[in-house]
């Protein structure tokens, strides 16, 4: 699947669970919500495959934001900080991104799905809580820069499992004295699984099967249409206008 900006990685494993009326699947390695690209999805025996699958190494392109941080790390919050960036030259910024590759330790964002004492950090972050996150080591093979544009750096990652690209934008800006935050991200690989071959929403909604014969839809309840709230991202939502999800994926938190 090309999983659409704002969606949750459950949210798309739900409607492709009721659109196609599969009764087993899940997801292969989840993307944050303001990240879009390559979500796989098993079913039914495939599952099994799953852990297999998640730790094949894996592509992003994106965006980072030179000379601003943010808590947590992305547009999931406002900003907290400026710093001054236009000194830098792109043979500075280049050279930067040379300690960052290889076998490397990297710490997780707060507002991260990791557990901290049980509980999702995200979920501290999100009441104003702090929480202690363990640093782990990471690799990165491939970390080129594509385009500089002051303030704006385009790049495309090659990494391990469990790498954050947002800590990775945190570390790049603090190697460059002058903070950094993700401002867009794409997945675009998975081991031999390419976003070029993923299916869209509405591919997904084109395959629904018809109902089986003499069964008839049943009525729905009408409710009252709720605000939307999209797993913590009311800052985000609140400062765009043409990025809100598909009515057909409800409210989820990952």
């Amino acid at each position: 699947m090309d999983k659409p900006l704002t969606w949750t990685s459950f949210d798309v494993v739900r409607k492709v669970k009721n659109t196609l009326r599969i009764k087993k699947i899940g997801h292969a390695g989840t993307l944050d919500p303001l990240a879009t690209g390559l979500l796989i999805m098993c079913t039914g025996k495939k599952t099994k495959e799953i852990d297999l699958i998640q730790a094949q190494e894996k592509e992003y392109t994106g965006t980072f934001r030179l000379g601003q941080t943010t808590p947590s790390f992305d547009l999931e919050t406002p900003v907290d900080a400026e710093l001054p960036y236009a000194h830098l030259t792109d043979d500075e910024i280049r050279a930067a991104t040379a300690q960052f590759v290889g076998l490397i330790t990297q710490t997780p964002p707060l507002f991260s799905a990791v557990k901290v004492n049980g509980e999702r950090a995200y979920e501290v972050a999100r009441r104003g809580g702090e929480a202690e996150i363990k640093s782990k080591q990471v690799t990165i093979r491939e970390f080129e820069l594509t385009r500089i544009e002051l303030p704006e750096v385009d790049f495309r990652v090659t990494c391990s499992k469990g790498t954050y690209i947002r800590s990775l934008a945190r570390d790049l800006g603090a190697a460059l004295g002058c903070g950094a935050h993700l401002t867009k991200l794409v997945r675009t690989r998975i081991g031999e699984y390419r976003v070029e071959d993923a299916l869209t929403m509405e591919a997904v909604e084109a395959m629904r099967p018809p109902r089986p014969e003499g069964e008839t839809e049943r009525p729905r309840r009408q409710r009252q249409p709720r605000p939307e709230r999209r797993a913590g991202l009311e800052y985000y939502s609140a400062n765009q206008t043409d990025t809100a999800p598909s009515s057909a994926a409800p409210d989820a938190t990952e």
